[in-house]
């Protein structure tokens, strides 16, 4: 069966919102990680928000720094969940998923493949974590105390949640690569 992994930029005050905004350093250790992610998934899992903000952009990339990262993404197979698009016909490759949220993972976990990982989106990763479909959270955890303004990765009434810790990494500039599961 497949897993379900996010990777995701938090700050220590667990800012998870806009890295870009707060995200000073990137070290060969993170992009590493990152790579290892890609690497080891072929289907995307993406929130309304990220892809309404990433299917104007990612197609458009051809060339650069970004264009492989931009051709693994587009001809990747995308489910977006969404309870506010009507349609994803916009982004090649993109499928979108209203309803059951648990039956539709389940399915995507049963498929053949490699891992299924989730492109941004904290709040789907919060909801796939409380309905214990998310399998592995990678936490990239920044030394910076983004400040207030911004959506923190859990919200401050979170249920309680048991996480494992799985592995950490100290990178080189002073970024903590964390592995949690789910403990059960």
């Amino acid at each position: 069966m497949r897993k379900v992994v996010s990777s995701l930029f938090v700050s220590l005050d667990g800012v998870a919102q806009s890295p870009n905004e707060w995200q000073f350093e990137f070290d060969e250790e993170m992009g590493a990680a990152l790579t290892h992610a890609l690497e080891t998934a072929d289907t995307i899992l993406l929130g309304g928000v990220t892809f309404t903000e990433w299917a104007g952009y990612w197609p458009t990339v051809t060339s650069g720094e970004d264009a492989g990262f931009a051709k693994w993404i587009n001809k990747s197979p995308k489910y977006v969940v969404s309870s506010t698009l009507d349609s994803v016909e916009d982004w090649e490759n993109s499928t979108l998923i209203k309803g059951d949220l648990v039956a539709a993972v389940n399915e995507l976990k049963a498929d053949e493949g490699k891992d299924i990982t989730i492109a941004g989106s904290p709040t789907l990763v919060r909801s796939l974590l409380e309905l214990d479909l998310l399998d592995e959270l990678v936490l990239l955890i920044h030394p910076v105390v983004a400040g207030e303004g911004r959506k923190k990765l859990f919200a401050d009434d979170a249920a309680l949640k048991k996480l494992q810790l799985v592995s950490a990494q100290p990178t080189s500039s002073g970024v903590i690569i964390a592995t949690y599961r789910q403990a059960r």
